[in-house]
């Protein structure tokens, strides 16, 4: 009978001294949780003609979407070597014969590029009954509203909004979401059939988006080296692709030929010859992904 009340003693000893370094114990897990910083990220998806290569930069983040300009035109990877950059997209339009851009281009609020000091685009004949659609395109903006850093796509005769300032743009299109305007932006004339862009055929296209939250969405789409004469994508299509990633804003800019991103230290190129090999074409402007 002695053993059994010891053993109890014991265990109530026991259950005490537990119940005390519990109760003033600091705990070894911190209640509040840091979050994890905010970084880019890179992927890619495999679609039914064509391989997308996928930005995306997270809203609020230490990274700035801007645009640049050569005076001649440059690769990605020549942009890249002149600028301290992660990532790099092709961008605006350009004459590919005297290297003058058909878009416009502003950057840290001065405007660096103007579509109407292109001769050859002001005098082509052909060009003429769109050349005030041309001049008020697309462009993907920053504007700075008080303290606050924000991306919008608007055509370029839209005022900034009320207490922002346009620090950067630059110009391409069509708008692709929340709808895509070809025949506005004059790529599309439906009564001559004229259709600057091959909207309807597969090709290698760039386009960049704005989600909900302020994320940018960069997108290149590459064809297939097996299939250089048919595959790509095409603009209605693309337009879709962006809004199954999360964008309810996007616009199309320079592709085929011009289609290359160039992110951590590698270049993708989107357009293919008919052997299947990437095609590397210097470009006029880009959209560059640089820390804050």
């Amino acid at each position: 009978m002695r053993k059994i009340k010891l053993l109890a003693l014991i265990l109530i000893s026991l259950a005490m001294v537990l119940w005390l370094n519990l109760r003033f114990s600091t705990p070894s897990i911190p209640t509040v949780a840091s979050s994890p910083p905010k970084t880019i990220r890179y992927f890619e998806r495999t679609l039914p003609q064509s391989i997308a290569h996928i930005l995306l930069i997270p809203a609020n983040s230490k990274f700035l979407v801007t645009p640049a300009l050569s005076q001649k035109v440059n690769t990605v990877e020549e942009f890249a070597k002149k600028h301290r950059v992660v990532a790099i997209l092709n961008a605006g339009f350009f004459d590919p014969i005297n290297q003058k851009t058909t878009s416009y281009i502003v950057i840290q609020r001065k405007l660096v590029a103007d579509p109407k000091e292109n001769e050859r685009l002001v005098n082509n004949p052909n060009l003429k009954p769109y050349l005030s659609q041309i001049f008020n395109r697309s462009e993907f903006r920053r504007y700075l509203c008080g303290q606050t850093i924000s991306y919008s796509i608007a055509l370029h005769s839209q005022s900034p909004p009320a207490g922002c300032q346009l620090v950067d743009a630059i110009g391409a299109g069509p708008r692709l979401l929340p709808e895509l305007t070809l025949a506005k932006e004059g790529f599309v004339d439906n009564a001559t059939k004229r259709d600057a862009l091959g909207s309807n055929q597969p090709n290698a296209r760039t386009a960049v988006g704005i989600t909900r939250d302020g994320s940018i969405v960069l997108v290149m789409v590459a064809q297939k080296p097996s299939a250089p004469a048919n595959s790509g994508i095409s603009l209605p299509a693309l337009a879709d692709f962006m809004k199954t990633l999360g964008a309810d804003k996007a616009m199309n800019l320079d592709g085929g030929s011009s289609s290359s991103l160039y992110y951590n230290g590698k270049t993708f190129y989107g357009k293919v010859d008919l052997e299947g090999n990437s095609m590397k074409r210097p470009v006029k402007s880009v959209l560059l992904v640089q820390k804050n």
